[in-house]
């Protein structure tokens, strides 16, 4: 059982992400799902289980958070460690080998398991969760989701009795989500507590035992699943909630005659270290267009990504701007990439200094501007690396308005997002494509391909497949691509 008893908590100079008279029980193999804005409290809630609050994020704390009786700040982290894991909003973070094996049984060696042991535990967590294709394989050269899998195996590999998951679906693609869920479901049958604390949440709604919504670090409702649900659309919206059925969310885009072409890709491949990843490339785009880039964990969209900033090398075939052949610095000149990681891109020591670092001449009103429409200007004077993983990724778009590069390019934009964040990411790139830029974006988002996108270019399997317009015309197809998602 675990019991939260009045907990007060602030982290200093913050005024979010804290915690006010926070009272909460949870039975031994229930599954909690905490949801909320941005900021809300969630992943404080789940700090202060696994001990990182007080012990490495310190603030002013008061309250008793107690774990079958025992308080849990009393206790070392390596006890901690053996009866709950936690798997963190950005896998990275967590990683302390260069290779998916040594990963999974790191903890396990930290526990002195017995080789013969070990080796068993890692191979029934390969099986289990179906991961023998990344065996063996560098976590360098994964993709984000399929980091998010191994960073999930490390854990059930150890067998803890807690699980603490933080936004565990913000990198996956729509079969990993549903992977996810029937691990989730494993897990509940093994007899294991489940704290989730998610931004999507359709997936959960038939795993999670009760819903805790949280609003300015305030618990403000308990739900059963089947209540959450019947909350009115407009309502769970107000509240800052995604949607909880995709099969009733719809493409809000009807586009007429597509703009005159301005860029082209003909016959394209993109390879590593001579193997090809995408191959058969071509298509052309125009000045407004938003066009949502979807596919696998995996297929090569990143890549794809980062070859239309110049920024991959190992290409073949033909880029072109107006007619005009463009080289890897043409393409660098030209293009802005918002990356699926945003900790890589943010250098400056406030979030004012990030949103004009590197940019000449940055018009300051702009700066404002774009720190306001993202709900950024409170924090202006705070460090980046202060904020949650979704305001993080707002700087970084916020960047890309300021910049004037004519190409922008967004990986998972929405990655870690709530509904209200991810609607202001929304406007900001309609805005962007109305003042004539052309922007890809690389997403597995059902909401916000419908929110935002002209377009999408579907990569399955190394090879792209037709792109499609999406309108009410072409939902059915935009619904067999996020077919797994959209089963119910």
């Amino acid at each position: 059982m675990i019991e939260l008893k009045h907990i007060n908590f602030s982290y200093p100079g913050q005024s979010s992400g804290g915690l006010q008279d926070i009272n909460l029980t949870i039975q031994d193999g229930e599954c909690i799902l905490l949801c909320g804005r941005s900021g809300c409290g969630k992943t404080t809630i789940t700090r202060l289980i696994n001990g990182l609050i007080p012990k490495f994020y310190t603030g002013e704390l008061s309250g008793t958070v107690l774990v079958d009786g025992q308080n849990i700040s009393d206790q070392p982290m390596y006890q901690i460690s053996e009866r709950i894991g936690s798997v963190f909003q950005n896998p990275r973070t967590q990683f302390f080998n260069t290779d998916s094996d040594s990963e999974i049984a790191f903890g396990l060696e930290n526990e002195g398991i017995p080789p013969e042991v070990l080796r068993q535990r890692v191979e029934t967590a390969s099986r289990d969760l179906g991961l023998d294709h990344l065996r063996g394989c560098s976590l360098h050269r994964m993709s984000g989701g399929e980091k998010q899998k191994i960073a999930f195996a490390s854990v059930y590999a150890m067998n803890p009795d807690i699980y603490l998951l933080d936004e565990p679906s913000s990198n996956l693609d729509m079969d990993a989500i549903q992977e996810l869920k029937e691990h989730l479901k494993l897990v509940r049958k093994q007899g294991k507590t489940i704290l989730i604390a998610e931004h999507r949440l359709y997936y959960l709604m038939d795993v999670a035992d009760r819903v805790v919504y949280l609003d300015q670090g305030e618990i403000k409702g308990v739900y059963t699943p089947g209540i959450f649900q019947r909350i009115p659309p407009l309502e769970r919206e107000r509240m800052g909630l995604r949607a909880v059925d995709l099969r009733k969310v719809h493409p809000r885009t009807r586009e007429g005659l597509r703009p005159e072409p301005v860029f082209s890709i003909r016959n394209a491949g993109l390879y590593y270290k001579k193997k090809a990843v995408v191959e058969h490339i071509s298509l052309s785009a125009g000045a407004g267009e938003v066009i949502g880039i979807v596919g696998r964990n995996g297929s090569g969209k990143t890549t794809f990504s980062r070859a239309l900033c110049g920024l991959h090398r190992q290409v073949s075939g033909q880029f072109i701007w107006q007619e005009r052949s463009q080289e890897q610095k043409d393409r660098l000149k030209r293009s802005y990439m918002v990356m699926q990681d945003v900790n890589f891109q943010l250098f400056a020591d406030s979030v004012a200094a990030e949103c004009s670092f590197g940019i000449r001449n940055a018009d300051p009103e702009l700066v404002q501007a774009a720190m306001e429409k993202l709900g950024l200007f409170p924090c202006r004077d705070r460090h980046p690396n202060t904020l949650s993983g979704g305001q993080k990724q707002r700087v970084a778009v916020a960047v890309s308005m300021i910049c004037g590069k004519e190409l922008l390019v967004f990986d998972e934009p929405t990655s870690g997002l709530d509904y209200d964040s991810m609607t202001q990411v929304a406007g900001l790139i309609k805005e962007l494509a109305a003042m004539g830029k052309m922007i890809f974006v690389v997403t597995h988002d059902y909401e916000f391909v419908c929110r935002t996108c002209t377009r999408v270019f579907h990569i399955d399997h190394g090879e792209p497949c037709d792109d499609i317009f999406v309108s009410l015309e072409t939902e059915k197809l935009l619904r067999e691509i996020f077919s797994v998602q959209l089963q119910g």
